[in-house]
């Protein structure tokens, strides 16, 4: 490491020293890793998702399951369910794939290397696991190191194709010791100070090396302009009776796999819908839900049955559901808010 390297770590590590968050996977500054579960939980959690909304989920998962075993143990129904809300869904399957095959070798692998072998781990959360957890001098790199390493070298490049220089230059930084408290002052500073907008420079510990904040921090990192996204449409179906509602379980892949959800006349991020109702009218229209996924927005037409041929409902198609135990049933957020539409009617 040369001699800029080594003052910027060591400016970053007496910053995180002072001012780090408290946060309930993390050991403080200094002491201890923490179990390699909770972190390799939170990391999973946290991909694409805000620290405010992972909290209450990972302080939920914790109590339930309390350790990798108790997890690797777990039906996958039950940890849809719990995720139920944190979107991304393919990341609690492969959090129960990983759960198990980690209890079958008997603890966590210790490298980055190896970590990148077990299921849903990629580049950045096989890195945060070896640093914060095993003391690896791992090059850790989110979209929080990203920003402050492209505005600290006043990264030019489209960030696309600056990645494998942030990198290189994250990797260069990242001291022998207490790698894992780099990572996280890195994630930090990203966090509470050189934010996406209005960076708080005078109080960065690294302003001085930073060549960006002369320039205009805010230019930083250089993205493409956003393509617009796709609108699609879909009806979703609510039936209720005597105190239940009707759910169905989605495919085992593609949208929401796996997941309980209301029917749906068969909507998916490449068309609109096209499927009939689960059953003949009457049908009331409920309004329309709008959601947001990653590569295309939703209306869904929520359509209100008035009728009482529930009979022909096949139990082998789905199952009636308690509306006071609505909660449990583990509905992906877009179902949620249908359901809470329909029920604001009653």
């Amino acid at each position: 490491m040369d001699a800029s390297a080594q003052t910027i770590s060591g400016k970053l590590l007496a910053w995180y020293d002072a001012s780090h968050r408290s946060l309930p996977w993390r050991s403080p500054p200094g002491s201890a890793p923490p179990d390699p579960y909770r972190v390799w939980l939170s990391e999973v959690m946290l991909q694409q998702t805000t620290v405010a909304a992972v909290g209450p989920y990972f302080e939920k998962f914790t109590s339930r399951w309390p350790t990798l075993e108790a997890l690797a143990k777990a039906e996958e129904a039950d940890v849809m369910a719990a995720w139920a809300g944190l979107g991304y869904y393919s990341r609690a399957r492969n959090l129960v794939a990983c759960a198990r095959e980690v209890t079958r070798l008997g603890k966590f692998p210790e490298t980055e290397a190896e970590l990148r072998k077990l299921p849903g781990l990629g580049a950045y959360t096989a890195a945060a696991v070896a640093a914060i957890a095993f003391g690896e001098r791992a090059a850790v790199v989110d979209a929080n190191v990203e920003r402050v390493v492209a505005r600290l070298e006043a990264i030019e490049d489209l960030l696309v194709k600056a990645r494998p220089q942030i990198r290189a230059r994250v990797a260069e930084l990242t001291p022998t010791k207490r790698p894992g408290d780099f990572a996280q002052a890195m994630m930090d500073l990203g966090a509470m100070i050189c934010t996406p907008r209005s960076p708080r420079c005078l109080l960065c510990p690294l302003q001085d090396a930073c060549k960006g904040r002369v320039l205009g921090p805010e230019r930083f990192p250089v993205k493409a302009a956003k393509a617009s996204k796709p609108q699609r449409r879909g009806q979703a179906f609510w039936i209720a009776a005597n105190g239940k509602v009707w759910l169905v379980q989605r495919p085992g892949k593609g949208m929401l796999a796996g997941m309980r959800a209301l029917p749906d006349d068969g909507w998916n991020a490449r068309g609109d819908g096209q499927g009939q109702a689960p059953l003949e009218g009457p049908w009331l229209p409920g309004g329309v839900v709008r959601h947001s996924f990653t590569h295309f927005d939703l209306d869904l037409q929520l359509m209100l049955y008035s009728g009482s041929d529930w009979a022909r409902l096949a139990a082998d198609h789905g199952e009636w559901w308690p509306l006071d135990l609505l909660e449990q049933a583990g509905l992906p957020t877009l179902f949620a808010k249908a359901a809470r539409l329909a029920l604001a009617q009653d």
